[in-house]
């Protein structure tokens, strides 16, 4: 399988993960912010153009608030068409007393309860590669075939969202913008911008199943330098960011932008030996650095690190994941997220990077354009009772469209603050 994949198409091309350096090493700088969003771990039964469809549009729609907030451009990196596979705490689950290999994504083998859809499959890695191929197709053509135009704002909201108070907000915001392009167009300044017409966007995935990724690399013609060209983007998990181990030798072969995930368990000085590990030469926009602290460690946990790196000289980008730190379980055993520890670890991320007068780059989301009921909290009050309505993770849980657009408004509301206080 491996041999198969290996003669394959590339699914993306080095020259987009160059650009996407340059977009990561702006973030870097405080000269763009980083909106990074998408499911936990994808799904082939969720391959389908109105999921795709919904996801791109609620990061349209929050990269239009930050945008308007931050006054800087927004790089819109989707945790789409690859993320696939998934680490786990775990070697194996219990179920009524029945003990099972833990699903570790679609590439690997299936979620159902049973021992032959946890018997890991390489033919799902094919799977895989067509379904990733399908989704990039979808997004290349969302994002450069009109349906990014800023001037459609308006036809971006999601129906379920039309009641909210968000939705009324989204609308304001919408008609300010539309007078600002009005007044761009009166002027005749608005002919043949394509930032108006259609818009950058990159996927991510994190780098987990080697046998993929490897077979996935290629030898760039215009550099001779390797890309791993199953994402523009790949990260690091907090489970395998050893310097010894081989998820850091393989990144480190190839050229594309890559992230290492920053949790409370980090050393600071193991962190920066990785850096030399995986950035000898500094290169602006190669290293995102993403803290998952959980809210209640951020804000006493992160700063040493923070100036650890600082006192490297190192360039880095820096992201908040809000996500994986404050994740809890039910009593019926439905694992959540609250929103209120959401968004108070992002405030205290930028908290911490306010402090130190370093940019904040931007935040990693677990989150869907679906209408699921997988976190707490947020304008929709969602309590634990409510988990069942829509509760389809077969991982982690997701923000659903509303919470992660309420997210996008109150990280505006903090830049626009935070702009104001500097």
């Amino acid at each position: 399988m491996e041999e198969r994949l290996h003669r394959y198409p590339p699914l993306v091309f080095a020259g987009e993960a160059r650009r996407l350096k340059e977009h990561l090493a702006a973030a870097s700088r405080g000269d763009a912010f980083v909106l990074q969003g998408g499911p936990c771990a994808e799904s082939f039964r969720d391959f389908t153009g109105d999921v795709v469809r919904d996801t791109f549009r609620v990061l349209l729609q929050m990269s239009v608030v930050l945008t308007y907030a931050a006054k800087v451009p927004v790089v819109k990196l989707g945790r789409m068409a690859g993320q696939y596979a998934k680490p786990r705490s775990s070697a194996t689950e219990t179920r009524d007393g029945v003990e099972l290999p833990c699903y570790r994504g679609d590439n690997v083998n299936a979620p159902e309860f049973t021992a032959q859809a946890r018997e890991p499959d390489p033919l799902r890695m094919e799977t895989g590669y067509f379904q990733a191929a399908g989704v990039l197709n979808l997004l290349r053509a969302f994002a450069h075939g009109g349906y990014a135009n800023l001037h459609d704002v308006y036809r971006w909201n999601l129906e379920f969202m039309e009641g909210s108070a968000l939705a009324e907000r989204y609308h304001d915001l919408a008609s300010r913008i539309d007078s600002s392009l009005s007044f761009v167009r009166a002027c005749g300044l608005e002919q043949d911008v394509p930032q108006i017409d259609e818009t950058e966007f990159y996927t991510s995935h994190e780098a987990l199943l080697l046998p993929y990724e490897e077979a996935l690399t290629r030898v760039d013609s215009t550099t001779g330098q390797y890309y791993d060209c199953s994402a523009h983007f790949l990260w690091i998990g907090d489970r395998t960011r050893q310097p010894e181990g081989a998820h850091v030798e393989f990144l480190r072969g190839v050229d594309n932008p890559i992230g290492i995930k920053v949790g409370p368990t980090t050393d600071p000085k193991e962190l920066v030996s990785l850096l030399d590990i995986l950035n000898p030469k500094d290169e602006a926009g190669r290293i995102t650095l993403i803290s998952r602290m959980g809210c209640g460690k951020v804000r006493d946990l992160l700063p040493p690190i923070v100036e650890a790196v600082r006192a490297s000289g190192r360039c880095v980008t820096w992201l908040c994941d809000p996500m994986h730190g404050n994740t809890t379980t039910t009593s019926q055993k439905l694992k959540t997220r609250a929103f209120a520890n959401v968004m108070d670890e992002i405030l205290g991320f930028f908290e911490v990077f306010n402090k130190a007068g370093l940019p904040a780059g931007g935040i990693h989301l677990e989150m869907t354009g679906q209408n699921v009921t997988e976190c707490t909290g947020g304008s929709q009050c969602l309590t634990e009772e409510d988990l069942m309505t829509r509760y389809e993770t077969f991982c982690d849980p997701r923000l659903n469209a509303e919470q992660s657009l309420e997210i996008a408004f109150t990280l505006a509301d903090t830049l626009i603050k935070n702009r104001s206080a500097s």
